[in-house]
């Protein structure tokens, strides 16, 4: 089975299929996911990003690149959001072609280093993600884990 990740920037016919997805698995507003996305269009610039992954015409998983993924450390930036895979495609490494993906154009941009707030506890570690530190989410009363992935030449991240 064939699975094709499509940049929103490049396929803008995405955009309100995409939107609508992502705002069905995270309950963040339609209307914030289609700003990002309006905004990933216009500008042109390595951020924000959003990308699908498709099983030909479903939409199986999804992430996002945005400046602050809604915590108190505004200085590590950008991050890696929404990351979620249709559960009955869970345990293919689908999230880690999506991330993988991510982190080469991230670098292909000209950005290294890349931040993911995640309560997944030894799930990132697995693609070359590091724990960083604990943020404070934006109205949220615990602290949330915060890891960052480096992309360096030689490094195991690429």
């Amino acid at each position: 089975m064939q699975h094709e990740i499509v940049k929103i920037q490049e396929h803008p016919e995405c955009q309100q299929e995409a939107a609508q997805w992502f705002h069905e698995k995270w309950g963040i507003p339609l209307k914030a996911y289609m700003d990002s996305m309006e905004e990933c269009l216009q500008c042109k610039s390595a951020v924000p990003q959003w990308y699908i992954m498709r099983n030909e015409k479903e939409i199986i998983g999804g992430l996002g690149v945005i400046e602050n993924d809604f915590h108190d450390r505004k200085d590590l930036t950008p991050n890696v959001c929404a990351v979620y895979v249709e559960e009955a495609y869970r345990n293919q490494g689908i999230a880690g072609e999506m991330l993988d993906f991510v982190c080469k154009e991230m670098k292909a941009a000209g950005i290294a280093t890349l931040y993911l707030v995640t309560d997944h506890i030894g799930f990132y570690e697995r693609y070359g993600w590091e724990f960083l530190c604990m943020v404070q989410g934006d109205g949220e009363p615990d602290m949330t884990r915060m890891y960052v992935h480096r992309a360096w030449a030689g490094g195991k991240n690429t």
